[in-house]
């Protein structure tokens, strides 16, 4: 399937560089995968869809300050962007990259130090921070929280770029699907009947980046940490065997609940995934999706026209773009039935 298919061309102006306030009301594109009928809606409304008994699957990672500002030997300023940490050692990107080579330190801060102790085809360095003290502790202080390139306004707080169930601290990127909602909007779900549950993927390197392949199913994908849990397993299979929807909030729950997925459920665990989920993949799980408007030419725009048909996607991305909705982290939302 060839990746232009996936192409779309969006006016600079409809790229937003900043949430709405308060986070719920953005607007909502409602698309109904079976009858192709496509309602606009505000985001809080998402409730009036929503049944008792249905499932919502939230993603509750949370955004590192994941950008170390640092200098060479040679005097040169350079970025570390973390991207994923391996043990004791750290996938990064380094901006300019030309260099970075084996051996080469780069100070962070006087207590903090990057050593470049590997690389990649990819253009990821791998590195060890070295710290004189307890090295989480000077990341988050000296640290700063990354954006993807496209935004160019500073975050006028750094809460900003978390949901607000945010709570395991991992990701290069935030699960944007969930800064929609807001403690009020979750506890009105709450008073519906529908329950929700969380999982766990630390977003890496392919947030960042476009498929560059002509090929969809050439791209390889990087791998993530994931987490699920005994309860949250055992919650979504409940779910799934009284007929009720579940419902994944973003495309990393999705990938969660779908390399989880088993004969009749979903199975508790940890570790890495690189699940890769393009057109003609069978969804196990997910009956339902929420998301933003994603980048052309990505694994994710490919992943939600896995899940609602490409021609379809291309349609509601067309009238969203007429209709001027928001697009990308802190855009506007769709709801996938």
């Amino acid at each position: 399937m060839k990746t232009s298919l996936f192409d779309y061309f969006l006016p600079s102006e409809l790229i937003a560089q900043e949430p709405v306030e308060p986070r719920d009301s953005a607007r909502l594109l409602v698309l109904e995968r079976g009858t192709g009928k496509i309602e606009h809606r505000i985001f809080r409304d998402i409730v009036d869809y929503l049944k008792s008994g249905d499932l919502l699957v939230l993603n509750d990672t949370k955004v590192m300050p994941a950008r170390l500002f640092g200098r060479r030997k040679t005097g040169g300023k350079v970025e570390v962007l973390l991207l994923r940490r391996r043990g004791e050692l750290w996938e990064a990107l380094l901006k300019p990259g030309r260099k970075g080579k084996v051996g080469e330190e780069i100070e962070i801060s006087p207590l903090l130090r990057a050593r470049v102790v590997g690389r990649e085809e990819s253009g990821i360095r791998i590195v060890k921070l070295e710290c004189e003290g307890d090295v989480f502790s000077e990341i988050k202080r000296v640290g700063q929280m990354p954006l993807p390139p496209y935004i160019k306004k500073p975050l006028s707080r750094p809460d900003e770029y978390q949901t607000v169930y945010a709570r395991k601290e991992g990701s290069a990127a935030a699960p944007t699907a969930g800064l929609h909602f807001t403690d009020s909007l979750l506890k009105e779900i709450e008073r519906k009947g529908v329950k929700k549950v969380f999982v766990t993927l630390h977003i890496g390197l392919d947030t960042f980046r476009p498929i560059r392949e002509e090929s969809v199913e050439e791209h390889q994908i990087h791998t993530e940490y994931y987490e699920i849990s005994e309860g949250a397993a055992r919650e979504i299979n409940e779910v799934k065997k009284a007929g009720k929807k579940v419902i994944a909030v973003g495309t990393t729950s999705v990938r969660v609940l779908e390399t989880a997925a088993r004969q009749g459920g979903v199975a508790p665990g940890k570790g890495f995934t690189d699940l890769y989920i393009y057109p003609g993949f069978e969804f196990k799980i997910v009956d339902a999706l929420i998301t933003n408007f994603h980048l052309p030419r990505t694994t994710l725009l490919v992943l939600v026209s896995a899940f609602a048909g490409r021609d379809l996607i291309m349609k509601a991305y067309k009238e969203a773009i007429e209709r001027k909705y928001r697009f990308y982290s802190f855009g506007d939302a769709m709801f996938i039935m």
